[in-house]
């Protein structure tokens, strides 16, 4: 079973796309949610992600995993590909 990966995204937010493409080159499913001046949804992100409103805010099985950063520091360092095997 693939892990379910969620992301929030601005339509033209270069981190966002930069996300978007590590997941596509890992060969990813996932489900976007293009917050693009949504601040109802941006507000529901908020509370998943712990107070943080900048985007992306990336989650995988429901566990927030944080930003483009964190997502590429997360691959780097080997723990990415464990949480997509779910």
């Amino acid at each position: 079973m693939a892990a379910n990966v969620e992301i929030y995204t601005w339509s033209s937010c270069p981190f966002c796309i930069r996300a978007k493409a590590l997941l596509k080159k890992k060969g990813v499913e996932f489900t976007e949610y293009c917050i693009d001046g949504d601040e109802e949804a941006r507000a529901k992100m908020s509370d998943r992600a712990n107070g943080r409103t900048s985007v992306p805010q990336i989650f995988i099985n429901d566990q927030h995993i944080g930003g483009c950063d964190d997502i590429y520091a997360l691959d780097r360092s080997g723990g990415l590909a464990p949480l997509l095997q779910n």
